[in-house]
């Protein structure tokens, strides 16, 4: 196999070319661009540089990535007839991805490629703003700009940004951090005697003229923490602070168990929140259920117990591990086989179920009495201890409603108090049958009595009198009315 030279053109004129890779443009025998759109192309097919470019290429294809295949496999079957030298915008080893595959094949030996420089866009971009790198910077890709890569605090170089759509994407993506006035600067062949800097409000982006094959977007870094709230670098950076020797006390104070009352709170107002269908109430109340969360990984970073960061590995890989059939090559039907799988690929993580501990074990710890009921029940129901229809269920109900009068009659109160739970019990297994999950059940109808008998106290304050001059069926009348009006 004949040697492939990748070079790259650099990022301004001819006279910006390195000499070494004039040289090997001027001796090549076959010359192949990734694009014929570049300043210095103009200038070489002046000198009688005769090449041959891979624009068509880009007409063809709806995806990148078969665009880079191919450009990969012609370079690779001319390869084999005679040595040639493949020219890229910028730096080979930056934003080329044609230039990433031909050294994988490099690495497994079926072809043979030699880097022979250039000079990188990133320097004439850093000239052009008037920024210093070391502040630090992150270098992406507009193609395919991702939100959990941006990092506010950093500089951002954002290449490929070559046309208006790429610039909507690019825009829409940034849009979620940053606001839509924010300043950034497009840069159009950096360097060049053709170079242009544009300072836009970021909303603007893909309406700017001009865009092409060289041009860049800078995107300064924020200054201050507030303007960054949106990541959870900057949250974790607040609850560290909160934490630590100049922090607050009381957060200071805190530990596993003093939280654990917190994090329910939380929980049930977040479920609140969700019966009322209130999405800023469920954007608050997520929010400060994950202040629990993160309160209890910093715990346990400052107790040198475990990081944030294993958390986040740990309910990932289980993610990843849990569901073959998305990041595997399972097959599934529906989201019983889902569930099913889930409990067998559970229970080989844990080595299987110990004989002589119960399946109930750690079913619903911590959790309320309703649930764990409810729990348990399912938990019973996968190994076949269950009614094998609702009447079952149903009957269980009446029996248990008799017992519960009979010991009323008896006037036992240890005995009424166990037999009031055994009808809750009995109730939450018909609950099961219909599909009902018995807490939300009764966290709807709480929801319903608040804003019903809300109603009645209005109607109340509004007569000028208090609840001692009604009757409860005066009482009872104002709850009717709440019904009628369909108050929920």
């Amino acid at each position: 196999m004949n040697t492939i030279t990748i070079v790259g053109l650099g990022a301004g004129d001819l006279e910006q070319l390195p000499l070494g890779v004039y040289r090997h443009i001027k001796n090549s025998e076959m010359l192949f661009l990734r694009t014929k759109e570049h300043p210095v192309v103009k200038d070489l097919a002046e000198e009688g540089v005769v090449f041959d470019s891979f624009d068509e290429i880009y007409e063809k294809h709806d995806r990148f990535e078969q665009v880079y295949e191919e450009i990969t496999e012609v370079l690779v079957s001319h390869a084999e007839k005679m040595p040639l030298v493949y020219a890229v915008p910028g730096h080979p080893l930056v934003a080329e991805k044609a230039v990433q595959l031909l050294l994988e094949l490099h690495r497994q030996g079926k072809i043979d490629v030699k880097i022979g420089g250039g000079q990188s866009f990133i320097d004439a971009l850093f000239a052009s703003v008037g920024a210093d790198p070391i502040d630090g910077f992150q270098l992406l890709d507009g193609t395919s700009l991702r939100l959990q890569d941006i990092h506010m605090n950093q500089q951002l170089i954002i290449g490929q940004v070559y046309d208006a759509f790429i610039a909507s994407e690019v825009k829409l993506t940034l849009m979620e951090l940053y606001p839509y006035d924010y300043e950034v600067i497009l840069v159009t062949a950096a360097g060049s005697k053709d170079e242009k800097v544009e300072r836009i409000p970021l909303v603007e982006l893909d309406r700017a003229a001009d865009l092409s094959n060289l041009t860049s977007l800078y995107v300064p870094a924020v200054k201050g923490m507030e303007a960054s709230f949106k990541q959870y670098g900057t949250l974790r950076e607040i609850i560290s602070t909160l934490r630590g020797p100049n922090g607050c006390p009381w957060d200071r104070e805190q530990t596993h168990q003093s939280l654990k009352k917190y994090l329910i709170e939380e929980t049930y107002e977040l479920l609140e929140a969700i019966d009322e269908d209130d999405i800023d109430h469920i954007v608050e109340e997520l929010g400060d259920v994950l202040l629990q969360v993160m309160l209890h990984a910093q715990i346990g970073e400052d107790e040198g117990m475990f990081t944030m960061e294993e958390v986040i590995e740990s309910i990932a890989s289980k993610m990843v591990r849990r569901h073959p059939h998305v990041f595997g090559t399972v097959e599934v039907e529906n989201a019983k086989q889902v569930t099913a799988n889930w409990e067998e690929i559970k229970q080989r993580e844990k080595g299987g179920a110990e004989k002589s501990v119960s399946m109930l074990k750690d079913t619903a710890k911590g959790m309320p009495a309703l649930i764990k009921a409810y729990e348990y029940q399912k938990k019973a129901a996968k190994v076949g201890f269950d009614w094998p229809d609702v009447k079952g269920a149903w009957a269980k109900v009446r029996e248990e409603l008799k017992e519960f009068e009979r010991e009323v009659e008896n006037n036992s109160e240890t005995a009424i108090k166990k037999e009031f739970g055994d009808i809750l019990f009995a109730l939450i297994n018909v609950a099961r049958f219909y599909k009902v999950f018995p807490e939300e059940a009764l966290a709807m109808t709480n929801t319903k009595f608040y804003r019903r008998f809300s109603y009645v106290e209005e109607k109340v304050r509004s007569s000028g009198k208090t609840f001692d001059d009604f009757t409860l069926e005066e009482l009872d009348a104002f709850w009717n009315e709440a019904k009628k009006k369909n108050i929920e």
